[in-house]
Parts: structure tokens; sequence; C-alpha cells
């Protein structure tokens, strides 16, 4: 503990006497400092203990010694030494009375007590405390690293958390909670991800202050971002009911320094792991399901022994989003116990993960950084012998999203739905429009309808009668007609493929407005 005035009061050579403020004495002092100025504050920076003789001071006037008081609380002056026996033998009166009427500490210096004798109890007390935090800090950063050498992050948050008398917490990129201490912290914690995703886009490294502000909480949170990197690799939050002291904050950043050696060591390994991941894609992808398996060993191996799906991602923005929808899915994986596989290919990401696990949860639920774009591709559920089957499927899934403008498609809506949605492609519409503009042009000279005759003949499979019917013209007209359409697009009805073409372009396209 710092000094205070009660323990400058107690220290027993300097025979202190407490004359006014008896409330106050339990303020910390930051130095003690001798001035005879009339006006000192100038030269305050608060926190200080001030010593006086009051040579210059009329200090038996009552409103010079109101208004010297109230200036020195006002600065921030934690107390007033007053040495007596010197320019006068006792406290005056009034500068009594000022200090009481501003329950302003006042103590009395003997006149055997130097000021040079306070100055070096005060100097000699911070100087204490700073060794005893030092001597802390150290002893806390053994501790830590043992923690997190033995028993991993999870037992260094709890060594933390006992450190700094609070709870603590560990973040990943995609700002989820991945461990904290005491269990108790859990909602605090996770009631912070936004924060920690506002500290995430922050360049590395960086840090943040949460205040107890809501109705919910009263303790004052610190981040700090985790990483050598550009980009953090994860986040720590400590909590506590008061800010840091010395000690604590040499235990938070022994922590942080922990933390970040831990996440990137794992990042070599993931980078080790991402290339036996490529080896036992490329092995599936050409039919190598039995040197796959044997390849995988106990990393990958159980994502092989039941359905997955596989996902292709591009990016349209920054290129860093495909790490972030890997790292969402890697950790939503590490969450549940589930194997992934991801693999960037190029300006591709390229990921196995369990059907309906975390991961594909995440994957369909990841939501790109603000002015980036990612298009994803997602096959059906698939198994080894399976798998370049899946990896086309996720492509043409992609295909399809990228036209349709959609951030995410999986092959089984195109299985199940519709081929029509498919037409909206800009070049399909302008096939139509060209295949059918020249009956568009005759239908508006009022000739004819001969689109809407088309349609109602194609639509009843060319059946005269039940076309003429829908229509509500004779059968005869309706040959005529489409005569006419073949006179005019210069192609026979009687193909099969100018009627499929001719119906899928009335399809894709809508009328001309007039």
């Amino acid at each position: 503990m710092p000094p205070t005035l009660a323990s400058l009061v107690q220290h027993s050579a300097l025979k202190l006497i407490v004359r006014a403020g008896e409330d106050r004495l339990d303020t910390p002092v930051r130095w003690a400092h001798v001035s005879e100025l009339a006006d000192p504050v100038p030269y305050m920076e608060g926190g200080e203990l001030l010593l006086i003789t009051a040579m210059t001071l009329d200090a038996e006037d009552p409103e010079t010694m109101r208004r010297y008081v109230r200036r020195l609380a006002g600065a921030g002056v934690v107390g007033l030494g007053f040495a007596v026996g010197v320019n006068y033998e006792t406290v005056p009166d009034a500068l009594l009375d000022a200090a009481r009427a501003e329950d302003f500490p006042l103590l009395e210096v003997p006149r055997r007590t130097p000021f040079l004798a306070i100055s070096k109890a005060v100097s000699a007390a911070i100087a204490a405390d700073q060794y005893r935090a030092v001597t802390a800090g150290f002893e806390a950063q053994r501790e830590l690293t043992r923690a997190a050498l033995a028993e991993g992050p999870a037992e260094l948050l709890a060594r933390l958390a006992a450190h700094v008398d609070g709870w603590a917490a560990l973040y990943d990129t995609s700002g989820a909670v991945v461990a904290v201490q005491p269990e108790w912290a859990g909602r605090r914690a996770a009631r912070l991800t936004a924060d920690v995703a506002r500290l995430r886009d922050r360049p590395a490294p960086a840090s943040a202050v949460v205040g107890g502000s809501d109705d919910r909480s009263d303790d004052r949170v610190e981040l700090q971002s985790l990483g050598t990197g550009r980009r953090a690799r994860g986040a720590l939050a400590v909590g506590t009911g008061a800010p840091l002291g010395t000690a604590e904050r040499y235990a938070v950043h022994s922590a942080v320094a922990l933390l970040t050696l831990t996440t990137e060591r794992s990042r070599a390994l993931q980078q080790a792991e991402q290339r036996l991941g490529a080896a036992v894609l490329r092995m599936l992808l050409s039919g190598q399901q039995d040197h796959a398996r044997a390849v995988a060993g106990d990393l990958y191996g159980g994502l092989l022994d039941a359905p997955f799906r596989l996902v292709i991602a591009e990016a349209e923005g920054e290129s860093a989003d495909l790490g972030v929808l890997a790292e969402a899915m890697e950790s939503a994986a590490s969450r549940s116990g589930e194997a992934v596989l991801a693999v960037p290919e190029g300006e591709r990401l390229v990921v196995l993960a369990a059907d309906g696990g975390d991961a594909v949860a995440a994957c369909t639920g990841f939501e790109p950084e603000e002015g980036a774009e990612v298009v994803i591709g997602l096959s059906a559920p698939a198994g080894p012998i399976a798998a370049a089957s899946a990896y086309k499927q996720a492509e043409q899934a992609l295909s399809v999203a990228r036209r349709r403008g959609r951030r995410l498609v999986e092959h089984e809506e195109l299985v199940a739905g519709s081929l029509v949605p498919l037409l909206a492609d800009d070049a399909v519409r302008a096939f139509a429009d060209g295949m059918l503009r020249a009956l568009y042009e005759h239908d508006a000279t009022g000739r004819g309808d001969l689109v809407a005759s088309l349609r109602a003949w194609l639509s009843r499979h060319g059946q005269w009668d039940a076309a003429a019917a829908d229509l509500g013209v004779h059968r005869h007209t309706l040959r005529y007609r489409m005569r006419r359409v073949e006179e005019i697009l210069g192609r026979s009805l009687d193909d099969p493929d100018v009627r499929m073409e001719l119906w899928l372009a009335l399809k894709a396209t809508t009328p001309p407005e007039a």
C-alpha cells in the first residue's frame, strides 16, 4: 500500500498531531512538498502533502486562510503540515477553522521534526510500496507461467483472477468466449462480445476500458488484444472492482504476453495442420480415400467417419475476411469438440465440416465485416467416397450465389427447387429478349397477340383446341398465329429444342413497356 496520512501520523519518529480532517487520513500521499508561496497551487499535481511554516502567509487572517485552504483542496492537495515553533508558536485559529470548515487534513509538525524527515519517510514508503509491487508482479509472472505451461489458458485465467481479486476471460477472434474464471463471471464476459469485436477492428496491440455503467454490473473491465501481427488473434478481459494497482498491472501484462505466445504457437501449429489438411483434401478429391484416412490420423480421421459438408468461399472485398470465416468455423468446432478441415486454395477457402455441426452453423450464420463481401457455396452431405462430387456441388452453389447476389447458397436448394430462378441471369435474359423481340414488336402494332398465343399453345403442349379455348379464339385463328410466329422467327415449332427455348425465353423475360 502507498503511504497515507494515517501512516505518517502513526510514524513514531515524526510525532505528527492531527488538528483537522480526522476522517480523511486514509488518503494516499503521492509526495511531500515544501512551499512558502502564498499560492502554491500552480505547482501542484494533486496528491501532495504540503509542508509550510507560514513565512509569507498571514495565517491569522480568517478570509486569507479560507481562500488558501479552499484553493489547496480544489487542487487535490491531500493535507497540510504546519510547523509550529518557527513563525507561529501554535497553529493559528484562522487556519484551524478554515481547515475544519473544509474537512481538510491539517497536521501539526513539532519543531524538532524537520520537513526533510517527513519527505524521507514519504519517499521511503513509496519506494517500499513499489518494491513490493514489483516483487509481487514477478511472483505473479512466475505463477502464471507455470500455470500456462502445465495446465493451459484456463488455469492461467484462474490464477490471474485471484491476483487481481476479480475475474478474467479469454476470447477468440470472433469475439466468442473461450474460457472464463471464475465461472460465475460467464454472463458478464458474454456481454462484452461487441466490445471485443470493436477492439479486434483496431490495429494490434490495442486496449480499452469498459466501465460498469449498466445496472447489471459495477465492475471495471480492461480489454487487451492478443497477438503480434496487424490483426488481433484474440482478447483478454480483466474485471475488477477498482482500477488496477502496480502489482495487478504486472500480472495482467504477464498474462497478455503468455497468452500471446500461446496464440502464436497455436497459429504455427494451425499452419502445419493446414498443410496436412491440404494433403488430405487432395487425396479425397482424387479418389484416394484410404490414403486420406491414413494421413488424416487422429487429427481429421473423425471427420471422415460421418457425413460432412464441403464449403467453398470467395471474398470479393478484403481477403482477410476468408480468414475470419475460417476462424469462426474453427472456433465453433473447437467449442463443441468437432474436427474441421480448412484449406486456403488461391483466392478461395475450402472447408470440410461435420454435417449438422456447429462449424456449419457458424458458416451459415457468418456475417462479413462492413465493406467486404463473402460468397459461399455449400454442398449436400457427403462421405469420403463422394468428396469430388461434393466439391462440384459446392462450386455450383457458389456460382449460383454469385449470379444471384446472395451471400450463401446450399446445393440442396438447387436440387429441390425450380429451374426457373436460374433464368434470372443477365445473359439468359438478354438471350430471351433477343429471341422474342420481333414478336413483341409485332404485337405492339396491334396486328395480333402472338406472344400470348405462343405462351398458351406451349403451356397446353401444342393442343390446339385447349389452347384456343384458353385464348377465347377459334383453333384456326390460333393455327394462323403460330404460322406467323414461325415466319417471324424463322424457326419451326415442330422442333422440340425450339419449343423448349421459346418456353424458357417466355419464363425469363417480361413484355417491354409500351
